[in-house]
């Protein structure tokens, strides 16, 4: 997924973008707008099986922007912001955090890499596996 967005072009934030009735930055890969597009986390599920996130630094919270990860109710999860857990303590500070998480009240094998613009964290990566 890192690879094929940073394929088209350098991450940046320019303007902002209303995801699922909030208003937050947009971030682009190249002059590809990411907020509430779906192809390169639906890839991911689909070439590896696994869940999928692109989120967005708003204020001190990340919000899921792009994601295959789904609500209860069968709808993507986009909108919500990150959980105040051991992968927003990491990213927060610059770093690349692996290990279990819970999301939605599931437990997954994470991963979640910093996205960087100006030296400065923008958003996150995320790649997951639900566990069990």
């Amino acid at each position: 997924m890192k690879l094929k967005l940073n394929e088209l072009g350098a991450a940046k934030l320019e303007w902002t973008d209303t995801v699922a009735g909030k208003t937050v930055p947009a971030i682009y890969f190249g002059k590809v707008k990411i907020n509430n597009s779906f192809d390169v986390v639906d890839d991911v599920k689909k070439t590896h099986g696994g869940t999928a996130t692109l989120f967005v630094k708003d204020g001190d919270e990340f919000i899921r922007v792009s994601t295959n990860v789904l609500k209860p109710d069968g709808t993507r999860a986009i909108g919500t912001p990150l959980a105040r857990n051991p992968a927003y303590e990491a990213v927060t500070k610059g770093e690349t955090f692996c290990g279990e998480v819970t999301i939605l009240n599931l437990p997954y094998d994470t991963c979640y890499e910093p996205i960087k613009a100006g030296g400065k964290v923008i958003g996150i990566y995320y790649v997951g596996y639900k566990k069990g």
